[in-house]
């Protein structure tokens, strides 16, 4: 979709652009190949994105979510599985609720200092396996959950985008102390009955220290 400036179709849109290379073509793969399980195992980091279905009425729509832990924390089964562990979150389970309906799923995965990022696409579904659950333990708490992926395609992303970003460099790093906490932003958005500021920041605080497994 496309406003009445904009390309209208994909025929318009292609006219706009170089034709994709050869080689930009051919990187994307069906399956994780050495390259792809050395970059997975490296990271810390990825994006999990998920498609919310409109239910009951509601508005459907996507979803977009931060996964994080040590590097090794997604498990690559094989060359076309992984799985990522569902760590404590803010219990929403926006990501988790959108599979059960629309299993489709897009990764991105970031490792610091490296440019380059890797996408993964494929079809999501929830496991309460324990085998895999007690192999994403973390100071002995186990998640209660973990999302399979069955990998579709997998391919290598050029770091033009964090290169222009500056990412891995201090240029536009924010001091923390400059910046608005998480509790402040919240309740002056919202303007809970009852939270103060203090409160919210305090409730943050106390996650952060003893919730994250």
């Amino acid at each position: 979709m496309s406003d009445a400036s904009g390309p209208g179709d994909e025929p318009g849109l292609r006219a706009l652009y170089p034709q994709v290379s050869e080689l930009a073509r051919l990187k994307q793969l069906d399956r994780l190949d050495r390259h792809c399980r050395n970059f997975i195992a490296r990271s810390p980091f990825l994006v999990i994105g998920s498609t919310r279905p409109a239910v009951d009425g509601s508005r459907g729509g996507t979803d977009v979510s931060p996964r994080g832990d040590a590097p090794g924390f997604v498990q690559v089964i094989d060359d076309a599985t992984l799985v990522i562990p569902d760590r404590p979150g803010n219990n929403r389970l926006d990501t988790m609720s959108n599979l059960l309906h629309a299993p489709e799923v897009g990764l991105i995965f970031f490792i610091p200092g490296i440019d380059e990022t890797l996408r993964v696409n494929g079809t999501a579904s929830l496991t309460r396996d324990e085998a895999l659950l007690a192999r994403a333990e973390v100071n002995g708490k186990r998640p209660k959950l973990a999302i399979r992926v069955a990998v579709r395609e997998a391919f290598l992303h050029c770091g033009k985008a964090l290169k222009r970003a500056r990412l891995w460099h201090d240029d536009y790093r924010v001091d923390a102390k400059t910046f608005p906490s998480l509790g402040r932003m919240i309740v002056e958005q919202v303007r809970p009955e009852g939270v103060t500021v203090e409160e919210a920041e305090k409730r943050v605080d106390e996650s952060y220290k003893t919730r994250l497994y």
